[in-house]
Protein backbone atom coordinates (compact mmCIF):
# COMPACT_ATOMS: atom_id res chain seq x y z
CA UNK A 1 0.00 0.00 0.00
CA UNK A 2 2.93 2.35 -0.43
CA UNK A 3 1.93 5.60 -2.19
CA UNK A 4 4.68 4.97 -4.75
CA UNK A 5 2.85 3.41 -7.64
CA UNK A 6 4.38 1.57 -10.60
CA UNK A 7 4.33 2.94 -14.11
CA UNK A 8 1.41 1.51 -16.02
CA UNK A 9 -1.23 2.10 -18.65
CA UNK A 10 -4.80 3.35 -18.27
CA UNK A 11 -7.54 0.79 -18.67
CA UNK A 12 -8.59 0.19 -22.29
CA UNK A 13 -11.73 1.63 -23.88
CA UNK A 14 -14.06 3.37 -21.45
CA UNK A 15 -12.37 1.74 -18.47
CA UNK A 16 -12.91 -1.95 -19.16
CA UNK A 17 -10.80 -4.67 -17.63
CA UNK A 18 -8.38 -6.20 -20.17
CA UNK A 19 -9.09 -9.78 -21.28
CA UNK A 20 -5.97 -11.06 -19.48
CA UNK A 21 -7.84 -10.46 -16.20
CA UNK A 22 -9.51 -13.80 -16.81
CA UNK A 23 -6.26 -15.76 -17.19
CA UNK A 24 -5.54 -18.59 -14.77
CA UNK A 25 -2.31 -20.55 -14.56
CA UNK A 26 -4.20 -23.52 -13.09
CA UNK A 27 -6.79 -23.60 -15.88
CA UNK A 28 -9.68 -22.93 -13.50
CA UNK A 29 -10.86 -19.89 -11.56
CA UNK A 30 -8.66 -18.91 -8.64
CA UNK A 31 -10.06 -18.30 -5.16
CA UNK A 32 -11.06 -14.66 -4.58
CA UNK A 33 -10.36 -12.16 -1.80
CA UNK A 34 -11.22 -8.53 -1.11
CA UNK A 35 -9.06 -5.78 0.41
CA UNK A 36 -10.64 -2.49 1.58
CA UNK A 37 -8.30 0.42 2.25
CA UNK A 38 -9.26 3.03 4.85
CA UNK A 39 -6.81 5.92 4.34
CA UNK A 40 -7.43 7.95 7.52
CA UNK A 41 -5.21 8.34 10.60
CA UNK A 42 -5.31 10.71 13.55
CA UNK A 43 -1.49 10.89 13.56
CA UNK A 44 0.88 9.92 10.76
CA UNK A 45 3.74 7.87 12.20
CA UNK A 46 7.23 9.06 11.26
CA UNK A 47 8.19 5.76 9.60
CA UNK A 48 4.96 5.32 7.62
CA UNK A 49 4.94 5.59 3.83
CA UNK A 50 1.48 4.06 3.37
CA UNK A 51 -1.28 5.96 1.60
CA UNK A 52 -2.70 7.67 4.69
CA UNK A 53 -4.07 11.14 5.55
CA UNK A 54 -4.72 12.95 8.82
CA UNK A 55 -7.26 15.35 7.25
CA UNK A 56 -10.57 13.63 8.01
CA UNK A 57 -12.76 16.24 6.28
CA UNK A 58 -11.54 16.47 2.69
CA UNK A 59 -14.90 17.19 1.10
CA UNK A 60 -17.93 15.37 -0.24
CA UNK A 61 -17.22 11.71 -0.91
CA UNK A 62 -13.65 11.86 0.41
CA UNK A 63 -14.19 12.61 4.10
CA UNK A 64 -14.20 10.03 6.86
CA UNK A 65 -17.97 10.28 7.26
CA UNK A 66 -18.59 9.74 3.52
CA UNK A 67 -16.12 6.96 2.97
CA UNK A 68 -18.46 3.97 3.14
CA UNK A 69 -20.99 5.57 0.76
CA UNK A 70 -18.25 6.16 -1.83
CA UNK A 71 -16.86 2.68 -1.28
CA UNK A 72 -20.30 1.21 -2.00
CA UNK A 73 -20.32 2.87 -5.42
CA UNK A 74 -16.81 1.61 -6.22
CA UNK A 75 -17.68 -1.97 -5.31
CA UNK A 76 -20.73 -1.82 -7.58
CA UNK A 77 -18.54 -0.58 -10.45
CA UNK A 78 -15.98 -3.32 -9.75
CA UNK A 79 -18.63 -6.04 -9.90
CA UNK A 80 -19.99 -4.63 -13.17
CA UNK A 81 -16.49 -4.48 -14.72
CA UNK A 82 -15.80 -8.08 -13.74
CA UNK A 83 -19.15 -9.16 -15.20
CA UNK A 84 -18.45 -7.30 -18.46
CA UNK A 85 -15.07 -9.06 -18.70
CA UNK A 86 -16.74 -12.44 -18.28
CA UNK A 87 -14.97 -13.22 -15.02
CA UNK A 88 -16.69 -15.91 -12.96
CA UNK A 89 -18.13 -14.45 -9.79
CA UNK A 90 -16.79 -16.12 -6.68
CA UNK A 91 -17.62 -15.49 -3.04
CA UNK A 92 -14.85 -13.81 -1.07
CA UNK A 93 -12.83 -16.36 0.87
CA UNK A 94 -11.18 -13.57 2.86
CA UNK A 95 -11.86 -9.89 3.50
CA UNK A 96 -9.22 -7.59 4.97
CA UNK A 97 -9.83 -4.01 6.07
CA UNK A 98 -6.52 -2.17 6.31
CA UNK A 99 -5.19 1.34 6.49
CA UNK A 100 -4.59 3.82 7.81
CA UNK A 101 -6.66 3.22 10.88
CA UNK A 102 -9.90 1.45 9.97
CA UNK A 103 -11.11 1.64 13.55
CA UNK A 104 -11.37 5.43 13.34
CA UNK A 105 -14.67 4.57 11.66
CA UNK A 106 -17.62 3.62 13.87
CA UNK A 107 -18.07 -0.12 14.28
CA UNK A 108 -21.33 0.19 12.35
CA UNK A 109 -19.43 1.50 9.32
CA UNK A 110 -17.07 -1.48 9.35
CA UNK A 111 -20.09 -3.76 9.65
CA UNK A 112 -21.63 -2.06 6.62
CA UNK A 113 -18.41 -2.53 4.65
CA UNK A 114 -18.53 -6.27 5.28
CA UNK A 115 -22.19 -6.26 4.24
CA UNK A 116 -21.24 -4.46 1.01
CA UNK A 117 -18.79 -7.23 0.13
CA UNK A 118 -21.46 -9.79 0.97
CA UNK A 119 -23.94 -8.06 -1.31
CA UNK A 120 -21.44 -7.55 -4.13
CA UNK A 121 -19.75 -10.95 -4.38
CA UNK A 122 -21.02 -12.99 -1.47
CA UNK A 123 -18.98 -14.36 1.42
CA UNK A 124 -17.70 -17.91 1.68
CA UNK A 125 -19.32 -19.92 4.44
CA UNK A 126 -16.01 -20.04 6.34
CA UNK A 127 -14.88 -16.51 5.39
CA UNK A 128 -11.99 -14.97 7.29
CA UNK A 129 -12.87 -11.30 7.86
CA UNK A 130 -10.09 -9.19 9.42
CA UNK A 131 -9.70 -5.57 10.37
CA UNK A 132 -6.57 -3.81 11.49
CA UNK A 133 -6.93 -1.78 14.67
CA UNK A 134 -4.87 0.63 16.71
CA UNK A 135 -5.14 -0.32 20.40
CA UNK A 136 -6.31 3.14 21.50
CA UNK A 137 -9.23 3.26 19.04
CA UNK A 138 -11.30 0.30 20.29
CA UNK A 139 -13.00 -0.86 23.46
CA UNK A 140 -14.86 -3.99 24.52
CA UNK A 141 -18.20 -2.86 23.05
CA UNK A 142 -16.61 -1.89 19.72
CA UNK A 143 -14.94 -5.30 19.38
CA UNK A 144 -18.15 -7.11 20.31
CA UNK A 145 -19.95 -5.18 17.57
CA UNK A 146 -17.35 -6.30 15.04
CA UNK A 147 -17.85 -9.93 16.01
CA UNK A 148 -21.64 -9.56 15.80
CA UNK A 149 -21.24 -8.11 12.29
CA UNK A 150 -19.33 -11.17 11.07
CA UNK A 151 -15.70 -10.19 11.57
CA UNK A 152 -13.64 -13.16 12.69
CA UNK A 153 -10.23 -11.63 13.29
CA UNK A 154 -8.56 -8.41 14.45
CA UNK A 155 -4.92 -7.41 13.95
CA UNK A 156 -3.56 -4.93 16.51
CA UNK A 157 -0.60 -2.67 15.83
CA UNK A 158 1.50 -3.32 18.94
CA UNK A 159 4.91 -2.55 17.33
CA UNK A 160 6.83 -2.55 20.64
CA UNK A 161 6.41 -2.93 24.41
CA UNK A 162 9.08 -0.31 25.14
CA UNK A 163 7.71 3.25 25.63
CA UNK A 164 10.89 4.86 24.31
CA UNK A 165 10.69 2.81 21.10
CA UNK A 166 7.00 3.64 20.69
CA UNK A 167 7.83 7.33 20.97
CA UNK A 168 10.49 7.01 18.25
CA UNK A 169 7.84 5.37 16.04
CA UNK A 170 5.29 8.11 16.91
CA UNK A 171 2.86 5.50 18.22
CA UNK A 172 0.18 6.93 20.49
CA UNK A 173 -0.84 3.89 22.58
CA UNK A 174 0.80 2.71 25.80
CA UNK A 175 2.15 -0.83 26.23
CA UNK A 176 -0.45 -1.49 28.93
CA UNK A 177 -3.28 -1.03 26.44
CA UNK A 178 -2.36 -4.00 24.24
CA UNK A 179 -3.13 -6.89 26.64
CA UNK A 180 -6.40 -5.19 27.51
CA UNK A 181 -7.66 -4.96 23.92
CA UNK A 182 -6.52 -8.51 23.14
CA UNK A 183 -8.51 -9.76 26.15
CA UNK A 184 -11.58 -7.83 24.97
CA UNK A 185 -11.23 -9.26 21.46
CA UNK A 186 -10.83 -12.78 22.79
CA UNK A 187 -13.94 -12.36 24.96
CA UNK A 188 -15.86 -11.30 21.85
CA UNK A 189 -14.80 -14.48 20.08
CA UNK A 190 -12.35 -12.84 17.67
CA UNK A 191 -9.06 -14.40 16.62
CA UNK A 192 -6.21 -12.02 17.49
CA UNK A 193 -2.94 -10.99 15.89
CA UNK A 194 -0.19 -8.62 17.01
CA UNK A 195 2.06 -6.70 14.62
CA UNK A 196 5.61 -6.05 15.86
CA UNK A 197 8.39 -3.97 14.31
CA UNK A 198 12.10 -4.57 14.94
CA UNK A 199 15.04 -2.41 13.94
CA UNK A 200 13.69 0.92 15.17
CA UNK A 201 16.57 3.42 15.44
CA UNK A 202 17.95 3.21 18.98
CA UNK A 203 16.20 -0.10 19.80
CA UNK A 204 18.57 -2.52 21.56
CA UNK A 205 18.43 -6.30 21.38
CA UNK A 206 17.22 -6.29 25.00
CA UNK A 207 14.43 -3.86 24.02
CA UNK A 208 13.34 -6.25 21.28
CA UNK A 209 13.44 -9.27 23.59
CA UNK A 210 11.28 -7.31 26.04
CA UNK A 211 8.72 -6.76 23.29
CA UNK A 212 8.79 -10.44 22.32
CA UNK A 213 8.34 -11.51 25.94
CA UNK A 214 5.40 -9.13 26.29
CA UNK A 215 3.76 -10.45 23.12
CA UNK A 216 4.18 -14.06 24.25
CA UNK A 217 2.72 -13.23 27.65
CA UNK A 218 -0.33 -11.59 26.02
CA UNK A 219 -0.82 -14.79 24.05
CA UNK A 220 -2.41 -13.79 20.72
CA UNK A 221 -3.24 -16.41 18.11
CA UNK A 222 -0.87 -14.90 15.55
CA UNK A 223 2.22 -12.67 15.51
CA UNK A 224 3.74 -10.73 12.62
CA UNK A 225 7.26 -9.32 13.02
CA UNK A 226 8.58 -6.98 10.36
CA UNK A 227 11.96 -5.32 9.99
CA UNK A 228 11.57 -1.56 9.85
CA UNK A 229 12.27 -0.16 6.41
CA UNK A 230 12.99 3.57 6.51
CA UNK A 231 11.51 4.80 3.26
CA UNK A 232 12.76 7.89 1.47
CA UNK A 233 10.53 10.89 2.08
CA UNK A 234 9.22 9.84 5.48
CA UNK A 235 9.85 11.97 8.55
CA UNK A 236 12.08 9.25 10.01
CA UNK A 237 14.15 9.18 6.81
CA UNK A 238 14.82 12.89 7.30
CA UNK A 239 15.81 12.31 10.94
CA UNK A 240 18.28 9.60 9.91
CA UNK A 241 19.75 11.77 7.14
CA UNK A 242 20.30 14.64 9.59
CA UNK A 243 21.99 12.31 12.09
CA UNK A 244 19.21 12.66 14.66
CA UNK A 245 18.54 8.91 14.61
CA UNK A 246 20.97 6.02 13.99
CA UNK A 247 20.45 3.75 10.98
CA UNK A 248 19.95 0.10 12.02
CA UNK A 249 22.48 -2.40 10.65
CA UNK A 250 21.72 -5.59 8.73
CA UNK A 251 23.48 -7.63 11.43
CA UNK A 252 21.31 -6.07 14.14
CA UNK A 253 18.14 -6.91 12.24
CA UNK A 254 19.34 -10.48 11.61
CA UNK A 255 20.00 -10.96 15.34
CA UNK A 256 16.53 -9.67 16.13
CA UNK A 257 14.87 -11.93 13.58
CA UNK A 258 16.62 -14.95 15.07
CA UNK A 259 15.54 -13.83 18.55
CA UNK A 260 11.95 -13.56 17.35
CA UNK A 261 11.97 -17.03 15.81
CA UNK A 262 13.45 -18.57 18.95
CA UNK A 263 11.08 -16.85 21.37
CA UNK A 264 7.96 -17.54 19.33
CA UNK A 265 8.86 -21.17 18.60
CA UNK A 266 9.48 -21.78 22.30
CA UNK A 267 5.99 -20.40 23.01
CA UNK A 268 4.29 -22.75 20.55
CA UNK A 269 4.06 -20.51 17.49
CA UNK A 270 5.06 -21.96 14.13
CA UNK A 271 6.48 -19.89 11.31
CA UNK A 272 4.42 -20.25 8.14
CA UNK A 273 5.80 -17.26 6.21
CA UNK A 274 9.06 -15.41 6.71
CA UNK A 275 7.52 -12.64 8.83
CA UNK A 276 4.58 -14.51 10.33
CA UNK A 277 4.08 -17.04 13.11
CA UNK A 278 0.83 -18.57 14.34
CA UNK A 279 -0.60 -21.15 16.65
CA UNK A 280 -1.63 -24.14 14.49
CA UNK A 281 -4.87 -23.36 12.67
CA UNK A 282 -4.59 -19.57 13.12
CA UNK A 283 -2.53 -18.66 10.04
CA UNK A 284 -3.81 -15.55 8.26
CA UNK A 285 -5.68 -16.81 5.20
CA UNK A 286 -5.78 -13.36 3.61
CA UNK A 287 -2.01 -13.01 3.66
CA UNK A 288 -1.73 -16.49 2.20
CA UNK A 289 -4.01 -15.38 -0.64
CA UNK A 290 -1.29 -12.95 -1.75
CA UNK A 291 1.52 -15.50 -1.49
CA UNK A 292 -0.49 -18.22 -3.24
CA UNK A 293 -1.42 -16.05 -6.21
CA UNK A 294 -5.17 -15.80 -5.64
CA UNK A 295 -7.29 -13.12 -7.30
CA UNK A 296 -8.32 -10.13 -5.22
CA UNK A 297 -10.04 -6.81 -5.63
CA UNK A 298 -8.64 -3.86 -3.70
CA UNK A 299 -11.04 -0.96 -3.11
CA UNK A 300 -10.36 2.48 -1.69
CA UNK A 301 -7.74 5.15 -2.43
CA UNK A 302 -4.47 3.65 -3.66
CA UNK A 303 -5.63 0.03 -3.28
CA UNK A 304 -4.12 -2.61 -5.57
CA UNK A 305 -5.99 -5.45 -7.29
CA UNK A 306 -4.85 -8.66 -8.97
CA UNK A 307 -7.02 -10.52 -11.47
CA UNK A 308 -5.55 -13.25 -13.66
CA UNK A 309 -2.47 -11.83 -15.36
CA UNK A 310 -3.42 -8.20 -14.61
CA UNK A 311 -2.40 -5.90 -11.78
CA UNK A 312 -4.36 -2.68 -11.21
CA UNK A 313 -3.95 0.20 -8.77
CA UNK A 314 -6.38 2.88 -7.73
CA UNK A 315 -5.93 6.63 -7.73
CA UNK A 316 -4.12 7.57 -4.51
CA UNK A 317 -5.65 10.75 -3.15
CA UNK A 318 -9.09 10.37 -1.55
CA UNK A 319 -10.44 13.50 -3.25
CA UNK A 320 -9.42 12.35 -6.75
CA UNK A 321 -10.52 8.78 -5.97
CA UNK A 322 -13.95 9.93 -4.80
CA UNK A 323 -14.36 12.22 -7.81
CA UNK A 324 -13.76 9.36 -10.23
CA UNK A 325 -16.07 7.01 -8.35
CA UNK A 326 -18.93 9.52 -8.16
CA UNK A 327 -18.48 10.24 -11.89
CA UNK A 328 -19.31 6.59 -12.55
CA UNK A 329 -15.77 5.46 -13.39
CA UNK A 330 -13.56 2.76 -11.96
CA UNK A 331 -10.95 4.76 -9.99
CA UNK A 332 -8.07 2.80 -11.55
CA UNK A 333 -4.96 4.93 -12.10
CA UNK A 334 -3.09 2.29 -14.10
CA UNK A 335 -2.62 -1.37 -14.87
CA UNK A 336 -0.03 -3.79 -16.20
CA UNK A 337 -0.19 -7.23 -17.76
CA UNK A 338 2.16 -9.72 -16.11
CA UNK A 339 4.39 -11.45 -18.67
CA UNK A 340 5.75 -14.99 -18.38
CA UNK A 341 9.13 -13.95 -16.96
CA UNK A 342 7.54 -11.76 -14.30
CA UNK A 343 5.09 -14.52 -13.45
CA UNK A 344 7.94 -16.97 -12.84
CA UNK A 345 9.88 -14.48 -10.72
CA UNK A 346 6.80 -13.83 -8.59
CA UNK A 347 6.11 -17.54 -8.24
CA UNK A 348 9.61 -18.04 -6.80
CA UNK A 349 9.63 -14.88 -4.66
CA UNK A 350 6.26 -15.64 -3.07
CA UNK A 351 6.47 -19.42 -2.87
CA UNK A 352 9.90 -19.47 -1.26
CA UNK A 353 8.61 -17.31 1.62
CA UNK A 354 6.18 -20.00 2.76
CA UNK A 355 6.89 -22.78 5.26
CA UNK A 356 5.50 -25.28 2.75
CA UNK A 357 8.12 -24.06 0.32
CA UNK A 358 8.25 -23.88 -3.45
CA UNK A 359 7.38 -26.81 -5.70
CA UNK A 360 10.34 -26.89 -8.06
CA UNK A 361 8.34 -28.65 -10.79
CA UNK A 362 6.49 -25.35 -11.25
CA UNK A 363 9.72 -23.94 -12.74
CA UNK A 364 9.87 -26.47 -15.57
CA UNK A 365 10.26 -24.73 -18.92
CA UNK A 366 8.63 -25.90 -22.14
CA UNK A 367 10.64 -25.52 -25.33
CA UNK A 368 9.91 -26.32 -28.98
CA UNK A 369 10.60 -29.98 -28.33
CA UNK A 370 8.48 -30.21 -25.20
CA UNK A 371 9.18 -29.84 -21.47
CA UNK A 372 12.76 -29.90 -20.25
CA UNK A 373 14.21 -32.97 -18.48
CA UNK A 374 13.30 -33.40 -14.81
CA UNK A 375 14.11 -35.69 -11.90
CA UNK A 376 11.69 -38.31 -10.61
CA UNK A 377 10.22 -35.68 -8.28
CA UNK A 378 9.76 -33.14 -11.05
CA UNK A 379 12.72 -30.88 -10.30
CA UNK A 380 14.10 -29.42 -13.57
CA UNK A 381 17.46 -31.08 -14.21
CA UNK A 382 19.14 -27.69 -14.67
CA UNK A 383 18.19 -26.77 -11.06
CA UNK A 384 19.62 -29.88 -9.41
CA UNK A 385 23.16 -28.46 -8.95
CA UNK A 386 21.71 -25.09 -7.82
CA UNK A 387 19.51 -26.73 -5.20
CA UNK A 388 22.43 -28.89 -4.08
CA UNK A 389 24.59 -25.81 -3.60
CA UNK A 390 21.87 -24.01 -1.62
CA UNK A 391 21.46 -27.06 0.62
CA UNK A 392 25.21 -27.16 1.11
CA UNK A 393 25.23 -23.48 2.08
CA UNK A 394 22.62 -24.19 4.74
CA UNK A 395 19.91 -22.14 3.01
CA UNK A 396 17.49 -24.94 2.00
CA UNK A 397 16.34 -27.91 4.05
CA UNK A 398 17.83 -31.11 2.66
CA UNK A 399 14.92 -33.56 3.02
CA UNK A 400 12.31 -31.46 1.16
CA UNK A 401 14.88 -30.68 -1.55
CA UNK A 402 15.23 -34.40 -2.29
CA UNK A 403 11.44 -34.52 -2.77
CA UNK A 404 11.40 -31.62 -5.23
CA UNK A 405 10.49 -28.80 -2.87
CA UNK A 406 12.60 -25.81 -1.82
CA UNK A 407 12.05 -24.98 1.87
CA UNK A 408 14.11 -22.29 3.57
CA UNK A 409 16.16 -22.93 6.70
CA UNK A 410 16.36 -20.22 9.37
CA UNK A 411 19.53 -18.92 7.69
CA UNK A 412 17.78 -19.15 4.34
CA UNK A 413 14.94 -16.95 5.58
CA UNK A 414 17.51 -14.24 6.25
CA UNK A 415 18.78 -14.60 2.66
CA UNK A 416 15.52 -15.23 0.80
CA UNK A 417 16.34 -12.73 -1.95
CA UNK A 418 19.63 -14.49 -2.63
CA UNK A 419 17.88 -17.87 -2.83
CA UNK A 420 15.26 -16.44 -5.16
CA UNK A 421 17.90 -15.04 -7.50
CA UNK A 422 19.82 -18.32 -7.50
CA UNK A 423 16.75 -20.30 -8.52
CA UNK A 424 15.76 -17.79 -11.21
CA UNK A 425 19.27 -17.48 -12.65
Amino acid sequence: MSPRQPAGEPLPGMGQLPPQAGASASGGPRPFSVYLHVPYCRVRCGYCDFNTYTNLTMGAGASLGDYVDTLAVELGAARAAMDDCGLPQRPAQTVFVGGGTPTLLPAGDLARMLDLVRGTWGLAEDVEATTEANPETVDARYLAQLAEAGFTRVSFGMQSAVPRVLRTLDRTHTPERVPQVVAWARAAGLSTSLDLIYGTPGETLDDWRRSLDAAVEIGPDHVSAYALVIEEGTRMWGQVRRGELPLPSDDDEADKYEAADAALAAAGYEWYEISNWARPGHECAHNQAYWRDWDWWGAGPGAHSHLGDVRLWNTKHPVAWAGQVMAGRLPVAGHEVIDADSRELERVMLGIRMREGLELAALTHRGPEGPEPTTAHGTPARLVPVVGRLVGEGLLEAAPALRGRAVLTLRGRLMADYVTQALID
